[in-house]
């Protein structure tokens, strides 16, 4: 569970800033999207290293 407290004459804005920066780098909503189903070892390494694979297209691309 995330906690946020809140400094003492802090805006509140700034408060909601900071939780929603901590909620998105916990992972929270992608961790519950990929528990939703059941994915096989076998293909998530294959996304792994097909997204590897274009990663480092793009980077020889760019070398280019």
């Amino acid at each position: 569970m995330l906690r946020i407290e809140i400094k003492e004459g802090e805006n509140i804005e700034r408060a909601l800033k900071r939780y929603k920066r901590k909620h998105r780098n916990v992972k929270v909503m992608q961790n519950l999207r990929e528990k939703q189903y059941f994915t096989k070892p076998s293909v998530k390494r294959r996304r792994e290293v097909q997204k590897a694979e274009y990663i480092q297209n793009l980077r020889d691309q760019e070398d280019i």
